[in-house]
């Protein structure tokens, strides 16, 4: 078994349409909310993130086929007073589980945010998703807080 990392190249074609199918099978994912990207989505989301300098996404080929992506947005942490890497999506399709693909991934993305002078990579995850955290935590991620006393941070959202 042959595992690669590439950096999407959001004008490659090849690159847009696996990016499209691996998020769409996280989307139809009971973890990924268990509904299927939007025409809108499928259609317009390669483009649009090709748009933006604060982007980038990691596919994962197993042997050629695409296994995993990753896709990440720069922020800022202005206590830190640095950049900072957001993993926004982690995708591994359901026949390439248990291989260590997120881990490769999470590697690439990490020499890269360290390239970039990131202070931390930062990532959601559901309450449910016990196995992801496990993952995440074997990888060197915990809950964020800044004392005891007031707890985890907590990751909400207000529609628009």
């Amino acid at each position: 078994m042959t595992v690669e990392i590439v950096q999407v190249d959001y004008l490659n074609p090849q690159h847009a349409k696996h990016m499209i199918e691996l998020l769409d099978c996280y989307a139809t994912d009971p973890m990924g909310g268990g509904v299927a990207l939007s025409d809108y989505t499928a259609q317009n989301l390669v483009s649009e993130l090709a748009k933006r300098n604060d982007a980038f996404s990691l596919i994962a080929y197993v042997d050629g086929q695409p296994a995993g992506l990753t896709n990440c947005f720069e922020g800022f942490s202005t206590f830190a007073c640095r950049p900072l890497v957001n993993i926004h999506d982690v995708v591994v399709a359901s026949e390439y589980r248990r291989m260590g693909i997120s881990r490769k991934m999470f590697d690439k993305v990490e020499t890269i945010a360290k390239n970039k002078q990131c202070c931390k990579l930062t990532l959601e995850v559901l309450e449910g998703n016990s196995i992801a955290q496990a993952a995440y935590e074997k990888y060197g991620f915990n809950q964020y807080q800044l004392d005891d006393n007031n707890g985890a941070a907590m990751f909400w959202e207000k529609k628009l």
